[in-house]
């Protein structure tokens, strides 16, 4: 991860339903979900172009999935690529995915 990660904050929006990651002050990426009973569905990861290579993905993946875990309520569903294959990466998130 890259030096700065540490400035990425990332914040729910429910009323966009999407995460977003701002690094110093500035919109960098978002992670768009659906909410369905017991479950939310990441179906797109997005890091705009002048923050890759920053860490800004990886922060807004495990940002959000720890918000979802803090919550408590809801299981993972990750039909977007990136948040898939994060946890995949991430052995310590897998507990949030829905078992099939």
């Amino acid at each position: 991860m890259a030096d700065n990660a540490g400035n990425v904050v990332v914040t729910n929006h429910p009323e966009r339903l999407r995460y977003e990651a701002h690094l110093d002050g500035e919109l960098a990426g978002f992670a768009a979900y659906r909410l369905d009973e017991g479950r939310i569905t990441f179906t797109h990861t997005e890091v705009d172009s002048a923050f890759e290579g920053k860490g800004v993905g990886s922060s807004l993946a495990r940002g959000a999935l720890d918000d979802v875990r803090a919550n408590g309520e809801l299981k993972v569903l990750p039909l977007c690529p990136f948040i898939k294959g994060w946890i995949a990466k991430h052995e310590d998130y897998q507990d949030l995915l829905i078992a099939h």
